[in-house]
């Protein structure tokens, strides 16, 4: 028997392409969403030739899809439709009215010539929900600009508490290590998607909503945000250190790094203990946390110097045996062979019509009567324009044929 899906009645028209929309759209599809992604004949959404590396087929050549694109576009059917014609214009309008959410991340105002912007669509169908996505919003002097994460990262005050302190080597503004502000703007969308959809389904009434990268940014800095708030001072950078708590940052070991977050006295007497220095727990300097915080440039030598004496695995055994908080920084072969991350089903296996099968992240929503679940890979470019336009529409052979051969689909 099948599994239930919590959005197994709602079909999502997603226009989008990079990563922060379809981002959105795979969370749909994982949660049971039907999802019908709309490419540009020929080339297809930018992310498919964003490689290498790319998939590789079953005797080790490379396919035409690339690791970026499969990231965040499993579990969706794929259509090609010209929506610069007046015929793929129609089509994407006709679809537009069999679905219950439209995604869409073009520059502002750009869909509205083609008619198909949420004014023209909503008076065909008012119930329908529209969620545009965009660097900086519909409204605002930045409104008509590009967004692009890394920018967003600087714009936003992410960089400037990121990255190592000015006065340490290496020291500077430091982007994160995946698009942040794409995924995070992704994740919100998600949310409101999900919530306009309640509201209708008690309702009758659909909505428009304005996603913003620079938005986003700016919201997911949380507690960063009202320390500036309510003191007047920006925070700075402190690298892998805390402003407030030593030892709380990461060490290099004999072969690898690890992080140690000692809370509270009792927690760095034990990890002192366990690397062999007693003794710099019974230093009066470093006697208390105020004290280790306000001579923390004496102390960290000291400990870094301590923890190079072991290996990774050692530090950690030792220091889960005592009580004191601490993790591995693993690279992404330790990830994907950790026994939690495996028992916790984050990594999945699906057939692939050109590589035989492909493997995928799992979904992290862990949902006990309508699981989460990745259902299908990553669509080729095209792969289900004939089934959806005929299923949904009624576009039999030959007109599909007409259409594909004037590259309207």
């Amino acid at each position: 028997m099948q599994n239930k899906t919590a959005l197994g009645h709602i079909r999502v028209l997603d226009l989008t392409r990079v990563l922060a929309g379809p981002w959105c759209a795979q969370n749909l599809a994982d949660l049971g969403a039907e999802v019908i992604k709309v490419e540009r004949p020929l080339t297809g959404d930018d992310t498919r030739s964003w490689g290498p590396p790319f998939l590789r087929d079953e005797a080790g050549d490379n396919t035409g899809e690339a690791a970026y694109y499969l990231a965040a576009n499993r579990g969706k059917q794929a259509i090609t439709v010209d929506i610069a014609s007046e015929e793929g214009q129609q089509i994407v309008r006709e679809l537009a009215l069999q679905s219950d959410v439209v995604l869409e991340n073009y520059k502002v105002g750009q869909l509205k010539k083609y008619g198909l912007d949420y004014e023209s669509l909503k008076e065909l169908k008012p119930e329908l929900i529209y969620c545009s996505i965009t660097g900086f919003g519909q409204t605002g002097p930045y409104a008509h600009r590009a967004g692009y994460d890394f920018i967003v990262q600087g714009m936003g005050g992410f960089m400037s508490l990121t990255g190592e302190r000015d006065e340490l080597p290496g020291g500077g503004p430091q982007k994160a290590g995946v698009a942040i502000a794409d995924l995070m703007t992704g994740m919100y969308a998600t949310v409101a998607v999900m919530a306009a959809l309640s509201h209708r389904d008690r309702t009758g009434e659909g909505q428009y909503i304005d996603m913003a990268l620079l938005d986003v940014q700016v919201a997911m800095l949380a507690n960063m945000n009202t320390n500036y708030l309510a003191s007047g001072v920006a925070p700075k950078r402190w690298g892998n250190a805390h402003p407030n708590i030593v030892p709380y940052q990461t060490f290099a070991t004999s072969d690898g790094h690890i992080i140690v977050a000692a809370g509270n006295d009792s927690q760095y007497t034990k990890f002192v203990q366990a690397g062999g220095r007693p003794e710099l727990a019974d230093d009066p300097l470093y006697f208390t946390n105020p004290r280790r915080v306000q001579h923390r440039d004496q102390l960290v030598p000291l400990l870094v110097d301590m923890v190079k004496q072991k290996t990774k695995q050692e530090w950690i055994d030792a220091l889960e045996a005592a009580g004191v908080p601490c993790g591995p920084i693993n690279n992404l072969d330790e990830v994907f062979d950790n026994p939690q991350v495996l028992a916790r089903d984050m990594l999945v296996s699906l057939p692939h019509p050109s590589a035989g099968k492909v493997r995928l992240v799992g979904s992290p929503m862990k949902m006990s009567a309508t699981p989460a679940q990745a259902l299908s890979a990553p669509p080729l470019l095209g792969q289900h324009t004939s089934q959806v336009l005929g299923s949904l529409l009624g576009y039999d052979e030959d007109r599909l044929a007409n259409l594909r051969a004037r590259n309207i689909i």
